[in-house]
């Protein structure tokens, strides 16, 4: 659902403390949880729980957040809570989380018809769909005539002798740095990922089978092996339903926004000088 600030955000995730929360940290006798670091990130996180991060990513995470608490603390120790510019900026957050309330609860209180969700699902059913797609290898070199010889060398394989072949020489031959050290792996693909030489190629093979003439694109001469491939699949509504409602509610509230918006405009006395 979309949200209107940072602190809408947080409203939303909300700042609950949890049964398993632990202290990760201590700063100038001050304990750090884990809960109050996920909290504060929790807008950025998405979801994830800082708990369940890389060690590396949450080293980093809660550094950033000690850096925040001792500016916090420095700012405390300049009496900065009785500055004018604080408590300028302080009305003006009081004022914008009155606003994101205010929007929340209009939010909130739409329904949307279910009935209403399909007959949009309906109309749209070319938007919800999976198109077409193969899971690939490849063995980039820059020469026609290496890779006739890499088609020579795999095109009596078949099944696993023929994956490992492949992967043995994409390791060893291969040009792209970005696959040859994975076996030549591209991993899955639709018709608008790959250049065209590429893909109508892939596509017009058998799963389990290589191009048996090689693949010319601006990159070099491509061996192509297929290894699956998926057509082309209508989603079910079911697993598009809650999207699509949550669409037509937030395109609802931008209407009730503009009337109440409006209604409160023509309500006011307003003069423009």
């Amino acid at each position: 659902m979309k949200k209107f600030s940072l602190v809408a955000a947080t409203l939303f995730f909300g700042i609950a403390l949890s049964a398993n929360t632990a202290t990760i940290a201590t700063v100038n006798g001050k304990n750090i949880s884990d809960t109050e670091v996920n909290d504060f990130f929790a807008p950025m996180l998405r979801g994830q729980d800082f708990k369940t991060l890389p060690d590396n990513q949450k080293k980093i995470l809660l550094q950033q957040y000690i850096i925040q608490d001792l500016v916090l603390q420095d700012a405390k120790k300049q009496n900065l809570e009785k500055d004018p510019l604080y408590i300028k900026e302080l009305d003006h957050a009081k004022e914008s989380i009155l606003v994101n309330v205010y929007q929340e609860k209009i939010l909130n209180s739409i329904k949307v018809d279910p009935a209403k969700a399909k007959a949009f699902y309906d109309q749209n059913k070319d938007k919800y769909v999976k198109p077409a797609s193969v899971q690939a290898r490849h063995i980039l070199v820059s020469s026609e005539k290496e890779a006739k010889e890499i088609i020579n060398e795999l095109k009596k394989l078949k099944g696993k002798a023929l994956e490992d072949k492949f992967s043995q020489i994409a390791k060893e031959k291969s040009i792209d740095p970005g696959s040859k050290n994975q076996g030549g792996e591209l991993g899955w693909f639709d018709q608008s990922t790959m250049v065209k030489p590429f893909t109508d190629a892939a596509f017009a093979l058998k799963n389990g089978t290589i191009t048996t003439t090689p693949v010319k694109t601006n990159f070099g001469y491509h061996v192509i092996l297929k290894e699956n491939s998926h057509p082309r699949e209508q989603i079910k509504f079911e697993d598009v339903k809650q999207g699509i409602e949550n669409g037509l509610k937030f395109e609802e509230f931008k209407k009730v926004m503009n009337q109440k918006g409006q209604e409160l405009l023509n309500n006011a006395k307003v003069e423009y000088k």
